[in-house]
């Protein structure tokens, strides 16, 4: 947490950060606490039946990673937060990440999955992320922000962080279409070539 916020994409309250423990629990940075100063006894710890084993106030969105580990056994860290260009493009109708524009974020992101909107910290959208994580590890909340999945806290803190690199250079692109230059994307065989 104290990198996201340190990286300028999350704000001191916004977000959070979780990590399986084993099949039965995981940790998650707790509500209300300055996420850029938290400490190893400042986490909480949540069975995968929800139940709180700490005596800290669980973040609002306890459900939506605890879905998505339910949903996903490979998944090991999930990594949700508020960058400012990727929570732009959570507005944005019609206007997909391009994540072709350069081969590391093809490799790291593939397809970017949009969660459609559904209320902050609630089941709708839990249900909604753990259901389009089965598409992609990397996904815009419409009107929302972002989450992330890794196979370690690195790894779904990468994602995050490539992503909003990602939809910074999607937004010069459109810019320099909007004066002619033309963009060159990778095609299907660079990118297939990227995959293997």
């Amino acid at each position: 947490m104290a990198r996201l916020y340190r990286r300028g994409l999350t704000t001191s309250l916004g977000g959070n950060v979780s990590v399986r423990v084993d099949g039965n629990s995981f940790l998650i940075t707790p509500s209300g606490l300055d996420k850029s100063s938290l400490s190893g006894d400042q986490i909480a710890q949540v069975t995968m039946e929800g139940r709180n084993l700490s005596s800290l106030k669980l973040s609002i969105e306890t459900g939506m990673h605890r879905l998505v580990y339910l949903a996903r056994m490979d998944v090991q860290a999930i990594v949700h937060a508020h960058p400012l260009y990727a929570s732009a493009f959570s507005a944005l109708a019609g206007c997909p990440v391009d994540t072709r524009l350069t081969a590391e974020a093809w490799w790291q992101l593939g397809e970017v999955a949009v969660v459609p909107y559904a209320k902050m910290g609630t089941e709708e959208l839990a249900r909604k992320v753990a259901e389009k994580s089965l598409r992609s590890d990397v996904l815009v909340m419409e009107n929302h922000g972002v989450t992330c999945l890794g196979r370690s806290l690195l790894e779904a803190f990468e994602k995050i962080d490539v992503l909003e690199r990602c939809c910074q250079m999607t937004v010069i692109a459109w810019q320099a279409t909007q004066k002619g230059i033309a963009v060159r994307d990778l095609d299907q065989a660079q990118r297939d070539a990227l995959r293997t």
